[in-house]
């Protein structure tokens, strides 16, 4: 895609963001003055004059209100009468006094106040619903990988179980299973499982080991029970250059796509495929044939050729001198702990202190929880198996104005989905609740983290305005619609409460001022109104204009950079 093209994407998906959240939010302060018998001089999608060629224009007037649908299409505002201080006395005012703004009771103001936050706050409710009522694919509670030297491993637990109980709570969706592990460090769980039809069951001893907060990057204790949702793909790693895979000319890195006629996918495809070759054989002394897919070249020189290897049978991968390659290093960042500790594009990691690495998740867990304190690697190279001490780096984090520990290193995506199902709701009993709880959950989660900004444990450099919705929109809309709507419900949680906050300009300031005029019974002399209304514009000047100033020092070379392909 050209520079320029992309340059169109982005300003769409930025407008397209921006215009839903304001023009909602104003719809709300529309129709609930509409309710209220407030007369709403004007509704106006966008800003500027009407769309319009020659005679034509967007704009139509009914019931004494204007409707517009103006050039710039960055939001919207309701021009209502009397709202503005000082206009009691106009003309306009004193014509139609009884439909004014101001002459209306408390609750009525205070209606039209919270109904623009509340739209903001009713739109991923009603978004929500509508993905409910479509259905959406969600990670199913089958196990993809049992990690090796786990409590899942000892318990004989195999991938593709399904859990389908958790202490006798029915579970569908993993996130359950792994939200409830990862918060029960220590404890013990019973799981129902089904393995080919047949139900069984397992208690297990949720072992603890350092973790971090997945949003807020905090250290703290998780649950771990060596089960992951995503299956390990079938690329070979080899811990020795005299092991029969070795001489057979198999290399680290190759996946297997073939055993003989059948195809595999992922790892336990693979090893059943390799177990059940070698019992057809029957011969000690029979060969197979193994398809693989094999990387050659570096970077964008890379390409992916298969080639047949003929192997012994031997009975298990792990006797043919094979295992899982579940962290291969693809590549190394200059000036990181792994660079410094000599490890290099090709390295297979084994271990780290001590304990196999079962998942590249549960590897890169490990690395986040560190606190920095040093780690000892174990990594096979060219068939020799060594261990470096190495200390994770606390660097910034990807999300804006949090940190990390990182060692520098860009894995092989060596990973598939796991499985699936469709979550659809189509009953408004269970599907309304539903979806408040998931936007409640939403709203949890944003004001822990302007808990977070207000006592300074989120840099204030996580404050973002108009170019990193623009920048958040851009990605998201490249992602797909789901990702996109996902943010769109996420940053109108924030639109409807920061317009909460009691600050004047803001819906918050005009509830704050209306429950003071209710308190003293009467109203605020116009020369107070206006000077805080002055005091509000201030504020939230000067708020956007950090914001801003943040955007340009995050996004200004990366601007350079774009104008240069043009």
């Amino acid at each position: 895609m050209s520079q320029l093209a992309t340059g169109f994407q982005f300003l769409f998906a930025f407008v397209l963001m921006l215009g839903v959240l304001v023009t909602v939010h104003e719809f709300g302060h529309f129709i609930a003055a509409k309710l209220c018998g407030v007369r709403v001089l004007k509704f106006s999608i966008g800003f500027g004059s009407p769309i319009g060629i020659g005679r034509f224009r967007l704009a139509w007037e009914r019931s004494g209100t204007e409707y517009v649908i103006a050039w710039i299409p960055l939001g919207g505002y309701v021009k209502m009468l009397g709202e503005i201080p000082g206009e009691e006395e106009s003309p306009e005012v004193l014509a139609d006094r009884a439909h004014s703004l101001g002459a209306q009771p408390a609750w009525k103001k205070l209606s039209i106040f919270f109904a623009g936050p509340a739209m903001n706050l009713l739109l991923p409710v009603l978004l929500l619903l509508g993905t409910l009522w479509v259905g959406l694919d969600r990670p199913a509670s089958v196990i993809g990988t049992v990690e090796p030297a786990s409590p899942a491993a000892a318990a004989g637990l195999l991938p593709g179980d399904r859990i389908v109980a958790l202490d006798g709570e029915p579970v569908i969706w993993w996130e359950d299973v792994e939200g409830h592990v990862r918060a029960n460090p220590g404890a013990t769980v019973g799981l129902d499982l089904e393995r080919d039809g047949e139900a069984f069951e397992r208690t297990l001893e949720i072992a603890t080991q350092a973790g971090v907060d997945r949003v807020f990057r905090d250290d703290k204790s998780i649950g771990w029970l060596g089960l992951q949702h995503p299956r390990q793909k079938a690329v070979l790693g080899l811990r020795a250059t005299d092991t029969p895979a070795s001489l057979a000319g198999l290399r680290v890195g190759d996946r297997v796509v073939a055993v003989g006629e059948q195809e595999v996918e992922d790892w336990p495809a693979f090893a059943s495929a390799y177990r059940k070759a070698t019992v057809a054989a029957g011969d000690p002394d029979a060969r197979v044939s193994l398809r693989v897919a094999r990387v050659t070249g570096i970077g964008e020189d890379a390409e992916e050729r298969e080639h047949t290897v003929e192997t012994p049978l031997l009975g298990t991968p792990e006797a043919l001198g094979v295992i899982p390659a579940v962290v291969l290093v693809q590549a190394v960042s200059p000036d990181m702990p792994a660079a410094r500790a000599g490890l290099q594009a090709g390295d297979l990691l084994l271990a780290v202190d001590g304990r196999p690495i079962g998942s590249f998740l549960t590897f890169r867990e490990t690395v986040l929880g560190s606190g920095g304190r040093t780690l000892e690697i174990e990594f096979g190279r060219a068939g020799e198996t060594r261990t470096v001490p190495l200390e994770p780096k606390k660097v910034p984090s990807q999300v804006e104005g949090l940190d990390e520990y990182l060692i520098g290193i860009q894995g092989a995506n060596a990973i598939l989905r796991g499985a699936t199902a469709l979550d659809r709701v189509r009953n408004p009993v269970a599907a309304v609740p539903r979806a408040m709880a998931m936007t409640w959950d939403a709203t949890a989660l944003y004001l822990r983290g302007l808990e977070k900004l207000v006592a300074g444990d989120i840099s204030r450099k996580a404050i973002g305005g108009p170019i990193e919705i623009a920048k958040q929109s851009h990605s998201a809309f490249q992602q797909g619609w789901d990702q996109f709507l996902s943010l769109l419900m996420f940053i109108s949680i924030n639109l409807g409460i920061l317009n909460l906050l009691p600050i004047p300009v803001l819906d918050g300031g005009q509830i704050l001022m209306t429950l003071v005029e209710t308190v003293k019974r009467g109203p605020l002399s116009t020369q107070t109104r206006e000077f805080v209304q002055q005091v509000g514009v201030l504020l939230i000047v000067a708020l956007m204009g950090f914001a801003f100033w943040n955007d340009v020092s995050r996004y200004w070379s990366t601007f350079f950079e774009w104008m240069k392909g043009l």
